[in-house]
């Protein structure tokens, strides 16, 4: 089984901390041991239900990012509102970058900007709920837990929690993230959060012989149960305690660990943010669905200039590298990067020279996922204040996940009010990305 107990808090420029608790096996009420998740995963296909092998990437830039200095630069608006880092070529004629992106500004044909998404909640917690689950939700600003699931829970219900082959999990943390979690769905389709505890308890506490000798032991003690059994369900037990130990002994393990790569790969992804990146890669690789990375820093109420050159050649070396990848292996179809935060930046620089809050025309960019690419999405009006064409919001993202990950648009659970509810309401994919 396993269990981890976090102490994680995540702060942001309104002061509000999040305090995480995960169990990955004895999951919760729920008391699920890996052996059943493993299951339920079987019991979903058996269902009729989807499970496309394909996966998200969500790259999560925590605080805000500016629409402006990363993805729509608007150099002909007036000095206040433009780009204060200028802004960068792309290989996709007549499209810029902000100043900060050469590397990404490379590779722009492999992606797709939408320059038109909007929504309405300028709160860190309530625009990361309205972003995360594609309901707003006010009180989450005053501290609130989130009351829809999370794309990647979602994914969790319809697929099972892992993988049948792999044992991978479908849906992974590597950062924490308000609202990245199952809500009503129940605490079974939570991501497995891949530092801390949860990790360590994927390596061997005993000796492989050990381990082994009880392996073998729970066997012969299942071949003598069989031999009472006359319905079958020893036999699916067996299946599934097979794949817990395949999970803890097997691939699983190996995809979480780095060193399995060509250190010249390692390199071009860069550190922090590359490594998370690549191990994303790797995890979806080997069968995991959704993953998520928090990207913090993005909260530049002041000085955006020097914040943007001292914030963005990370997220530009790993962005740059991690769809180069994708291309390599031919997972350009199978993965889809999702890069976006809680809301954009206030058009006109602040006296500080910074930017505020801004939902009403934020920051979002894809690459892969077997979706059109080398495009840009709507456009913003001369201020960069608002959508001018094509508005996009937060459900039309979406469905758009939905699709690529074979979700059914109408699929339907049980809430906390014991009704059914559509996790989509009135979303629709953008049509421009098919």
């Amino acid at each position: 089984m396993l269990n981890v107990l976090l102490n994680r808090f995540y702060r942001d420029c309104s002061g509000t901390t999040r305090r995480e608790f995960i169990k990955i096996g004895g999951l919760g009420a729920a008391g699920l041991t890996l052996p059943a998740l493993l299951a339920a995963r079987a019991r979903a296909a058996s269902e009729g239900q989807s499970v496309k092998d394909t996966a998200v990437v969500w790259l999560w830039l925590g605080g805000g990012p500016t629409h402006v200095e990363t993805f729509d630069p608007k150099m002909t608006a007036p000095a206040e509102y433009r780009s204060t880092t200028g802004e960068v070529a792309t290989s996709i004629p007549g499209v810029t970058l902000g100043g900060t992106f050469p590397k990404m500004a490379k590779i722009a044909s492999k992606m797709a900007f939408v320059r038109s998404f909007a929504h309405t909640n300028s709160g860190h917690a309530g625009g990361t709920h309205f972003v995360m689950t594609g309901y707003d939700y006010p009180p989450a600003d005053n501290g609130e837990p989130q009351i829809k699931p999370s794309i990647g829970s979602i994914l969790t219900r319809v697929r099972g929690s892992n993988h049948g082959a792999t044992g991978v999990p479908t849906y992974v943390r590597l950062g924490g993230i308000y609202a990245d979690g199952p809500s009503f769905l129940g605490p079974s389709y939570g991501p497995f959060d891949s530092g801390g505890q949860a990790r360590n308890n994927m390596n061997l506490s005993v000796q492989r012989d050990r381990l082994d000798n009880r392996r073998e032991l729970l066997h012969e003690l299942d071949r003598i149960n069989r031999d009472i059994d006359r319905t079958g369900l020893m036999d699916g037990l067996g299946k599934f305690e097979q794949q817990a130990y395949e999970l803890v002994l097997g691939s699983a393990t190996k995809a979480f660990d780095l060193k399995q790569e060509d250190p010249r790969l390692v390199d071009r992804y860069g550190p922090g943010l590359g490594q998370q990146m690549l191990l994303a890669r790797r995890l979806c690789e080997n069968g995991c669905g959704f993953v998520t990375l928090h990207y913090g820093g993005w909260d530049m109420h002041g000085t955006i200039e020097q914040s943007m050159k001292n914030i963005s050649p990370q997220m530009d070396q790993a962005v740059s590298a991690f769809v180069d990848d994708l291309e390599s292996r031919s997972l350009s179809q199978r993965i889809l990067l999702v890069i976006t935060g809680e809301f954009g930046r206030t058009p006109r620089v602040n006296g500080g020279a910074g930017r505020d809050h801004w939902a009403p025309l934020s920051t979002l960019a894809l690459a892969g996922g077997g979706l059109k690419m080398g495009q840009v999405i709507g456009e913003s009006d001369s201020k960069v204040e608002v959508p001018k064409t094509n508005p996009i919001g937060p459900q039309d993202m979406m469905a758009t996940i939905f699709d690529v990950l074979g979700i059914d648009r109408q699929v339907q659970y049980v809430n906390q009010s014991g009704r059914p509810t559509y996790m989509i309401e009135h979303g629709r994919p953008i049509a421009e990305l098919a």
